[in-house]
């Protein structure tokens, strides 16, 4: 048997971490609007604050769901529902270098 000299499972997750892929910066396309989020409800749920003025109750995408963390605070990118204005999904979570660079 070969010496383990990396540790267990959670070295091998860290090395797979470890290249990041640079990801193209994603700008609001016509339907979506930036907001922030005010405070976290459960259930993949969140309440948003869009730059257009309206809080929103947002639902967290479920392709982000368990893999991107979005914590209160964040700057994150809103699909606008055409039936219902006051409810949303959020798509994209921006880090802060990223968020500097939005327009």
């Amino acid at each position: 048997m070969p010496k383990n000299k990396l540790g267990g499972n959670k070295a091998k997750r860290a090395k797979a971490d470890a290249t990041k892929v640079k990801k193209e910066l994603e700008f609001k396309e016509d339907g979506q609007e930036y907001g922030q989020v005010a405070r976290m409800l459960g259930n993949g749920r969140c309440e948003v604050q869009c730059f257009d003025g309206t809080k929103r109750l947002c639902h967290i995408r479920g392709k982000m769901r368990k893999k991107v963390w979005v914590n209160q605070g964040d700057i994150v990118l809103v699909s606008l529902r055409d039936f219902q204005d006051e409810k949303g999904d959020i798509i994209v979570k921006y880090t802060s270098d990223e968020a500097r660079n939005l327009k």
